[in-house]
């Protein structure tokens, strides 16, 4: 890994994109035009990826700049909301309605079409990653010209976690609800036994959603249970402890500036104030960072975790926080979570890219009787016959991507290797 401030950053400052110019088309017709005259083109979200998923030979497209709309069906079931936005603004627009979405991910920040078409959570063993609230796709054909893809259609489920191999996304139709509320509550120092076995899968599903945060010590440093209050009621009531860990009254921290997170001194607001971690308003998580995640089987989860704590005195020097959280299974082709209930076991490290990249095979090789899946957009030490054997639609993801690029004009270094291309 190599970072040069010559070119153009993620947003951690932790990769830098080798794309010859990177466009901000201002509207549908102008995206259209681009991508039908360009030989090479692949859609960039808000940087948020740590790897060259996004990244390409040719030049790169946002649509950050795109008219930003957020457009509620007559039935308040659904909405069409452009891709660029980020998830603070679609999530700012619906609270306003009356409606929600069914999660968020950690950082509001994050564009709808990035985190969909790379597989993006949050957390709660009940909740599927954001990918499966969309229920239709607008995309940018290899021609310039438009076309929809929507649930029930043969191609739905390979699509909706795309990777940006089908084009750039447009619009999306997203699943909404109306709005509920969510108190959030610490709790100090969960012993490790707490998860231990099917414990752990009673502990993901103490709340709404739930984390873990840890540097692989001890104990758990902190709980974050995140409790859907039901509509007939005002409050409800919360133990004093869990597992002997007290709950903490006060603003909790897990990396960054304490008054960066969302309130979780139990007190109980939207949705969209509670769910993430990170404040809309204000500069998410800490930068200057690494990411890498695993996804593995929630039932085996607490294996997972002790394999991996036999590296801990390696893990722990070039480690800021790790987080768990637990995401329900679906059925889309290239995702994480494919098949499974799984838990997510992510890394923020340091900016040390020769130590880490180091360490990532020995993470991966204890995670290895596990078939674990990284995260598309964090860092992994897998070679692209690794990431095939995890994915039993690979040749049929494959063959999506070749009928309708079969000039491979969206490919890029990763996504071709994988797709041997």
């Amino acid at each position: 890994m190599t970072f040069t401030a010559e070119h153009e950053l993620n947003w951690a400052g932790t990769y830098a994109y080798g794309a010859t110019r990177i466009l901000n088309p201002t509207s549908i017709p102008e995206l259209q035009d681009l991508v039908a005259h360009q030989p090479k083109i692949r859609s960039l979200g808000t940087r948020h990826s740590f790897n060259p998923v996004a990244d390409g030979p040719g030049v790169l497209v946002t649509t950050l700049g795109l008219p930003g709309e957020v457009v509620i069906a007559d039935d308040r079931r659904s909405a069409v909301v452009s891709s660029g936005l980020r998830y603070a603004d679609v999530a700012t627009e619906l609270e306003a309605a009356g409606l929600a979405l069914h999660n968020m991910g950690s950082l509001p920040h994050i564009s709808v079409g990035g985190a969909t078409a790379t597989g993006t959570h949050g957390s709660g063993v009940g909740n599927g990653s954001l990918s499966t609230a969309v229920r239709g796709i607008e995309f940018v054909g290899a021609d310039g010209e438009l076309r929809w893809v929507r649930r029930g259609d043969p191609e739905f489920d390979g699509s909706v976690i795309h990777l940006g191999v089908l084009g750039p996304a447009t619009r999306l139709e997203l699943d909404v609800q109306p709005s509920y509320r969510v108190r959030q509550d610490v709790y100090l120092g969960v012993p490790w036994e707490a998860v231990d076995g099917p414990k752990l899968r009673e502990v993901m599903g103490l709340g709404y959603s739930v984390s873990l945060f840890m540097n692989w010590g001890d104990d758990i440093t902190q709980m974050w249970v995140k409790s859907r209050i039901p509509d007939n009621e005002a409050d409800i009531e919360v133990p004093d402890e869990y597992f002997g860990a007290p709950h903490h009254s006060e603003r909790a921290s897990f990396i960054g500036k304490e008054d960066n997170t969302t309130p979780m001194d139990g007190s109980v607001g939207p949705w969209s104030t509670r769910l993430p971690h990170f404040k809309i308003e204000s500069t998410p998580s800490n930068g200057d960072e690494i990411q890498a995640e695993f996804f593995v089987p929630l039932d085996r989860g607490s294996e997972a975790l002790a394999a991996v704590r036999t590296l801990s005195a390696r893990i722990r020097p070039l480690l800021l926080v790790t987080e768990l959280r637990a995401i329900a299974a679906d059925d889309y082709w290239l995702s994480e979570t494919q098949g499974q209930d799984s838990l997510a076991i992510h890394f923020t490290f340091g900016k040390h890219p020769d130590e880490v990249e180091a360490l990532l095979p020995q993470i991966e090789g204890v995670l290895e009787p596990f078939t674990s899946r990284p995260h598309w957009g964090k860092v992994s030490s897998l070679t692209p016959e690794q990431y095939r054997a995890r994915y039993s639609r690979m040749p049929e993801f494959r063959a999506l991507a070749e009928k309708h690029d079969p000039a491979a004009k969206f490919g890029g270094g990763f996504v071709d290797a994988i797709l041997e291309r």
